[in-house]
């Protein structure tokens, strides 16, 4: 049966604690529900569309779902536990997690790596040793915030890893512009790197639990409550945008300056206007029992 590891974040980011907890255990089975069916959800992990077919598709702790513009869910592969996760391009999602109960592969599945919409994945790297809860793509690079041993590991193909900088942190954001400037969120709020990862400076200013930034000029942060939060100087100020519903966050995904994607207890929701207001797109209901 596989163990899930906990978090290095968690003994140090204690205003973190709700969002962190949530991420490293199960807190009960919901039901995302649609007009024909439903499918079980306890949390998010991730977001995206992907440019194959426009659908947004939402990593969770049972498996990855795909969700059509009239907010039919339905689970396009098994019912692993899918941490971080982007899409890159047409068809191909990056992820790590935990595989589904019984599965004889590694508790912990490194980078892996889905070429048809998350039916299937293959493990490319760091498999039995690594979960990554948070992965970027940007500049062809890979970064990731190994959970396991509390790093940032950055890669450019996938196969072999560069380890920098060590620290408790939730979420990572890495600027569209410049590969070398990084952001992580922490306890004090955020902290900063200039050098690629190798060594952040102390968090501070906006406490923030996830980040997004899909343009220079649009950096996009969601507090503990749920607010979502713009920056155009790369994190120096912010300013809310607006709120988005159902409480603690799980999950943000900024897909251009105006389009943005998140996850809060409640369900998924999405912007077309920076975050001033937010339609819903999977609505999820605590179903009764565990």
């Amino acid at each position: 049966m596989k163990t899930r590891p906990r978090l290095v974040a968690v003994t140090a980011a204690a205003l973190l604690t709700a969002v962190l907890s949530a991420c490293s255990a199960d807190d009960g089975s919901k039901d995302a529900r649609s007009d024909s069916q439903a499918v079980t959800v306890s949390h998010v992990h991730g977001l995206g569309i992907d440019p194959a077919d426009k659908r947004l598709y939402v990593a969770t702790h049972e498996g990855v779902i795909a969700v059509t513009d009239n907010s039919t869910a339905q689970r396009v592969g098994d019912t692993a536990d899918y941490m971080g996760f982007t899409v890159i391009g047409p068809k191909t999602f990056l992820g790590s997690g935990h595989p589904a109960e019984g599965s004889d592969d590694h508790g912990n599945r490194g980078l892996i790596q889905s070429t048809d919409s998350g039916k299937t994945w293959k493990t490319l790297s760091l498999g039995g040793t690594t979960d990554f809860h948070a992965l970027k793509y940007a500049h062809n690079t890979v970064y990731g915030y190994d959970s396991t041993q509390g790093v940032l590991r950055v890669s450019q193909n996938r196969t072999t890893w560069d380890t920098r900088a060590q620290l408790a942190a939730l979420d990572i954001a890495v600027s569209p512009k410049d590969p070398d400037r990084l952001l992580a969120t922490t306890e004090a709020g955020v902290a900063r790197s200039t050098d690629g990862g190798r060594k952040f400076g102390a968090g501070s200013g906006q406490v923030l639990a996830f980040l997004s930034w899909p343009a220079p000029d649009a950096l996009y942060g969601i507090d503990l409550a749920g607010g979502l939060h713009r920056s155009t100087d790369s994190g120096t100020t912010w300013k809310q945008t607006g709120t988005v519903p159902g409480g603690r966050p799980q999950a943000l995904t900024a897909l251009t300056a105006d389009h943005i994607l998140a996850a809060t207890q409640d369900g998924v929701y999405e912007s077309h206007d920076g975050g001033k207001t937010f339609s819903e797109r999977l609505p999820i209901s605590t179903a009764e029992g565990h």
